[in-house]
């Protein structure tokens, strides 16, 4: 029982250090996008391109964290057992029918 306790504060910490992480990097993309849109003065083109790139940035680490976090705890509840077990899975269709074998012969000849 001390095993299991041990393990689920192991993994609290690494989620609750992870997802620390994941924001503080979201707040430094922030942060220096909106640094860099402060010192161009007005000029829009490169104002999207920074705050879309920013944006970008942010989703796609969010994300990255999210699925990998999912996937980790879907692993876990699988490997402790907590997980549906798999069975036999029943056939969805009937098994292939081999085509009929013909004999190789000359073709038949054509008259006009």
């Amino acid at each position: 029982m001390a095993g299991t306790a041990g393990a689920l504060a192991l993994e609290r910490d690494r989620a609750r250090f992870g997802l620390m992480a994941v924001v503080f990097s979201n707040l430094a993309i922030a942060g220096v996008a909106l640094f860099g849109v402060w010192r161009l003065d007005g000029d829009k083109a490169v104002m999207v391109g920074v705050l879309t790139s920013a944006f970008t940035a942010v989703s796609s680490m969010t994300t990255a964290y999210l699925g990998i976090k999912a996937v980790s705890n879907t692993a876990q509840s699988f490997a402790m057992g907590d997980g549906e077990a798999r069975g036999p899975s029943a056939p969805t269709a009937a098994p292939p029918v081999a085509p009929p074998t013909v004999t190789p012969g000359p073709p038949e000849q054509r008259t006009p």
